[in-house]
């Protein structure tokens, strides 16, 4: 089977092509799309030169609590996601934009929906039930979801075969650091908790999301005529995290640059981005009746040596070693071979949306949606 994976940002379309079962990528792109363009115009140049596809997998990240599997998409599952647009608009919109062009590029093959927050749906509810009136949870269905399921399943797979015991044993923190960030905590490859809540804006610091600030200071900034909601929602999307405190970039390369040539505003930026990952991780520790290691992923915990170094050395007391500053990238064992917990880094990869695709695919099988958004699962597993 040739299989197309698609990841829809924003602005960009990752698009990756992988035969199965040999999970042998093909070809990668990546694609800008200017303002006002639709995605039919990037995906047709993507269609052009892929030859004969089998399927289409899609990364969608937010499917609520109703897509914890893998999902055929039809017309009766996009009315569903798009009522979801809003808990996650600088995801969502695009990636139901892109499954709409490729349906319509692609009639005759199945196309597949694969979550982000269907890794998370094994919260217990401690997890994942807010300590906010009851009835929000029960009537509205507000809680806590979680993000970043592909790419924690995928770095807990590959951090049992680093550490060369099955993922089923384990205890490890899974730390996804890039534009997005989140810590998961996955014990015996189950997560039991996670810092993105109903939307990807809680938890860490990010590129341009501020992550968990004092609700206080919102209602102030509202109540007191400072920004009106939308002004506000803007904010925390785009203009807050490494480029808000640093005014230099979302990147944290070009932060690190400015810091080094003297900006202090960059070095903040840095010093607060470290200091709140590394509480993540300790956090979600406490979740696991034992720490075997911690997963670093994205694009700064793949390739941002500085930064594992800062966040580890914060976390001596969970006795977590300084990794090595191998700058090489993809799949490593990063401190010595007897160090528990370990330090470990896994490189992003497309096959985790492609085996839940191909899965899918080859059994034609349709996840009837279960309960509501407030259903409490029968029985919690272990954690926090």
């Amino acid at each position: 089977m040739r299989l197309l994976v698609l990841n829809a940002g924003s602005s960009s379309l990752k698009a990756a092509l992988i035969r199965e079962p040999e999970e042998d990528t093909e070809s990668r792109t990546e694609l800008q799309r200017p303002p006002g363009m639709a995605w039919a115009e990037p995906l047709s140049r993507i269609l052009e030169t892929s030859g004969p596809i089998d399927g289409v997998g899609y990364r969608v990240v937010h499917g609520g609590a109703r897509h914890s599997e893998p999902m055929l998409v039809d017309d009766s599952v996009l009315a569903e996601l798009d009522e979801l647009r809003d808990l996650a608009p600088l995801h969502n919109g695009p990636a139901l934009e892109v499954i709409a062009a490729a349906r319509g590029a692609l009639p005759d093959v199945p196309h597949v929906a694969c979550f982000d927050t269907a890794f998370h749906s094994t919260l217990p509810p401690a997890a994942y039930v807010y300590p906010l009136p009851y009835a929000w949870f029960e009537d509205w269905g507000m809680r806590r979801f979680g993000f970043h399921g592909l790419s924690v399943a995928w770095s807990v797979e590959r951090g049992g075969g680093l550490l060369g015991r099955p993922s089923a044993e384990l205890g490890l923190v899974v730390a996804h650091l890039g534009s997005g960030c989140s810590v998961t905590a996955v014990w015996e490859g189950r997560s039991v908790d996670t810092s993105m809540g109903m939307t990807p804006l809680e938890g860490l610091m990010m590129g341009t999301r501020a992550g968990s600030v004092d609700p206080g200071l919102l209602l102030d900034v509202v109540s007191a005529g400072r920004l009106t909601m939308p002004e506000l929602a803007d904010a925390l999307q785009h203009e807050s995290g490494l480029l808000g405190v640093s005014g230099v970039s979302a990147d944290l390369r070009a932060v690190r640059r400015a810091a080094v040539e003297g900006d202090q505003r960059a070095r903040l930026a840095i010093d607060i981005f470290v200091r709140r990952a590394a509480a993540a991780i300790a956090a979600a520790a406490t979740c696991l009746p034992r720490l075997d290691g911690i997963v670093f992923t994205g694009g700064i915990g793949e390739h941002d040596a500085q930064a594992r170094s800062a966040i580890c050395s914060r976390l001596g007391m969970l006795g977590i070693r300084q990794p090595s500053s191998d700058e090489d990238g993809g799949d490593a064992l990063l401190t010595p071979l007897d160090a528990a917990p370990a330090v470990l880094r896994v490189a992003a990869r497309d096959q985790a949306t492609a085996e839940l695709l191909e899965a899918a695919a080859e059994q034609m099988v349709v996840v009837a949606p279960q309960g509501v958004a407030g259903d409490l699962p029968a029985a919690a597993p272990p954690g926090c």
